[in-house]
């Protein structure tokens, strides 16, 4: 029997495993964490992940671009990356390196990670999936509470009067989270819950209120909410006066705005908004989760701003039952924020372009004065820009699929090519980024290795090692200490996960993610949520109870949030939104998830989905075969017709990539653009057309 968190979204489940004969024979749900006993499909068939064809057992590499990939052993493999890695220190500077990691790796391996790029190579050009996950999130919490992190725990879900669900399909993305929300419904007589979205999900549809926001109207829609509490009254002045600044500013702004014109801009109809405006003003306790939709934009940060605004003007943080609650997409997006993987970040909240903060870190890693950079490396869009420019000698990617992910992918499909060294660390050999890796680093996957995640309400958990990996697999934290050792820096003495979170726990003490509690022997006994300072300490439910933030007066600050359109808007050359989610059957890239039939039969093939009117102006009809083009590229998908959707806009998942079939990876369509604060791309909204596929072979027989 193992115990270890689900390694598939944010909620943080808990799931002991069966093991017999080094097989997991099955899965159960643990009653005492956050699932709460429950799971969803995608978790009962984790024994499916390790039937992989393709699993990778044993480091490969080529010495050049035009050699074949060769077997190695792990001393040529970490010999050959020290040597290159070295090469091109003295060549070109930190500044030819690059790393790329994932949401999905644990902390230990974020950390040294992170300490072998930034503290010893001298490299900020470190990011993320994440970037295209959670940062609008990080950048509104920091600058409204001086830090990132929410506020929240799950336990204000049994408390909370109003669920806001914006930008988020958590019956379909968070399900056991949703379940708990659902049951706080049925078990309330006068607890609501309202999805704002512009498709009719799984969640809208479990909804009291479903209100169908255009795409780019979410910042207006919650300015009109915003300005009509401020009207009827409901401001809780005593907190806004004790608690916050910029209220004066806020206020003069909001009674500025026109309520007709928020309205329109929200493309929301008159009488859905006034239901809406009826149900937050009947319940006190406002409970608000939001995720993609509000952080995958152009005004990703403006989003996240207006939610938070509305909380600071009911007085509603850090109180039971309410305040704004960011849901992270994956397992451990919240650990990697507080190792600082991201490009402006360092371990414990800490920043590169603060000088005490490079200080801190420079002093505890027994580096020299000046070794870490003071400028924010470049972020995942920028990266792989850069690199599709030439600009990096190597890029090393760990637990990720950007060849599939990134949006505009046919950008870091040419980065993977023009960059003489890419190295990809991952499980398999499935992935599309993987056919363009120089050397490949097997790493262990879920059960296989021992380490520590934080979820979505800051639980930290520490996930057991039930299974002996295949061939030469190793724990993703091993590889770059070993390559650290190998090009002589001290400091990557690790010999297992427990001496590497010693040190980076170490390093948050005193921090506002302060885990310096947070013993191995305490988190083998239970998880704990931060902040949590010394060994003695329960672990904080919820962030600011006492109305102080980590602002340098202790206040929170209201944000100016201006409602806008996404960069690329609809014209007569491309008339239609697109807008891109996920499914429950699937996870990110399918590189785990196709592995189980079970799933992979929910939804075998790319869909997308249409309007009624649309599919009849178009001429499309139920699972035609269809082609969405961009100005970028395109993608085929099979139309699925509904009234789901808003009229002038169309959805799509992409999860499917060039190794499902040729041509149908979506995020060859998606646009790059990005919002200026947080550096997230506007993956959620571009200007398309739809067009029935069209064969060679249909072509010639039509002529």
């Amino acid at each position: 029997m193992g115990r270890a968190v689900c390694p598939y979204c944010g909620v943080g489940c808990v799931l002991d495993a069966t093991v017999s004969e080094n097989r997991v024979k099955r899965i159960d749900a643990v009653a005492d964490a956050p699932n709460q006993g429950m799971m969803c499909p995608k978790g009962a068939l984790l024994s499916r992940v390790f039937d992989d064809e393709k699993r990778l057992l044993t480091p490969m590499l080529r010495q050049s671009k035009d050699a074949p990939l060769r077997e190695a052993s792990w001393s040529e493999a970490v010999g050959f990356i020290a040597e290159r890695f070295s090469a091109i220190l003295d060549q070109r500077g930190p500044g030819g390196l690059a790393w790329y990691g994932s949401g999905q790796l644990d902390t230990e391996a974020s950390y040294v990670f992170t300490k072998l790029f930034k503290g010893c190579l001298g490299s900020n050009h470190t990011d993320t999936n994440s970037r295209l996950c959670m940062s609008s999130a990080v950048a509104g919490y920091t600058l409204a509470f001086g830090s990132d992190g929410p506020p929240t725990c799950y336990d204000d879900i049994e408390v909370a009067d109003t669920f806001l669900i914006l930008g988020a399909n958590m019956a379909v993305n968070h399900p056991v989270l949703f379940n708990r929300v659902r049951r706080r419904r049925t078990d309330s007589d006068t607890a609501r819950i309202v999805t704002v979205d512009p498709r009719l999900t799984k969640t809208a549809e479990h909804s009291d209120l479903h209100v169908p926001v255009a795409p780019g109207g979410d910042v207006a829609l919650l300015q009109w909410v915003v300005r009509r509490l401020l009207d009827t009254g409901r401001v809780d002045d005593n907190f806004v006066s004790a608690h916050t600044e910029g209220w004066t500013e806020q206020r003069a702004y909001l009674q500025s705005l026109d309520l007709d014109d928020l309205a329109r801009r929200s493309g929301v109809a008159d009488r859905v908004l006034l239901e809406l405006d009826a149900t937050i003003t009947k319940n006190r306790r406002l409970l608000t989760f939001y995720c993609m939709g509000a952080n995958q934009s152009s005004a990703g940060t403006d989003k996240n701003t207006a939610i938070i605004n509305l909380h600071l003007m009911l007085g509603e943080v850090g109180k039971p039952g309410c305040g704004p609650f960011s849901l992270t997409g994956q397992p451990n997006a919240m650990g990697g924020r507080e190792v600082g993987y991201l490009g402006h970040q360092l371990p414990g909240y800490r920043r590169v372009d603060c000088e005490q903060d490079r200080a801190e870190v420079e002093t505890a890693w027994g580096r020299p004065h000046g070794s870490i950079c003071d400028t924010p490396g470049l972020t995942a869009v920028p990266m792989f820009e850069a690199a599709a420019r030439g600009e990096f000698e190597a890029m090393w990617i760990a637990c990720t699929n950007p060849a599939v992910s990134m949006p505009d992918a046919n950008t870091t499909k040419a980065a993977l090519r023009r960059t003489p060294l890419v190295i990809v660390q991952d499980i398999t050999a499935r992935s599309e980024t993987a056919a363009y890796a120089d050397v490949l680093l097997p790493a262990c996957q879920w059960g296989e290795k021992a380490g520590t995640m934080t979820n979505s309400e800051r639980l930290v958990v520490r996930s057991e090692r039930f299974l002996d990996a295949p061939g030469d697999c190793k724990p993703d934290w091993w590889v770059p200490a070993q390559v650290g050792r190998a090009m002589g820096y001290t400091g990557f003495e690790f010999e297992s996960h427990e001496d590497v979170w010693d040190e980076f726990a170490a390093l948050t003490a005193g921090r506002p993610c302060d885990m310096a509690g947070m013993t191995n022997a305490r988190l083998v006994d239970a998880p704990l949520r931060w902040p949590c300072p010394h060994p003695a300490h329960p672990g904080d439910a919820r962030r600011y109870t006492d109305g102080v933030f980590g602002t340098p007066n202790g206040k929170a600050r209201f944000n100016l949030s201006q409602p806008r359109v996404p960069l690329e808007t609809p014209d007569a050359e491309y008339p239609l939104w697109l807008t891109t989610g996920r499914v429950a059957a699937h996870w990110h890239t399918r590189t785990k998830s196709a592995l189980s039939p079970e799933l992979a039969r929910q939804e075998p093939r790319p869909f997308f989905e249409v309007h009624p009117d649309d599919a009849a102006a178009l001429g499309i009809e139920a699972d035609a075969e269809c082609v969405i083009t961009s100005r970028r590229g395109l993608a085929k998908a099979f139309a699925r017709i509904t009234e789901r959707i808003r009229p002038g806009v169309v959805f799509a998942t992409f999860h499917f990539g060039d190794s499902f079939a040729p041509g149908v990876n979506l995020n060859d369509v998606t646009q790059s653009a990005c919002c200026p604060k947080s550096k997230q791309p506007e993956l959620k909204a571009c200007a398309v057309r739809v067009e029935k596929f069209v064969s060679v072979s249909q072509e010639g027989a039509a002529a």
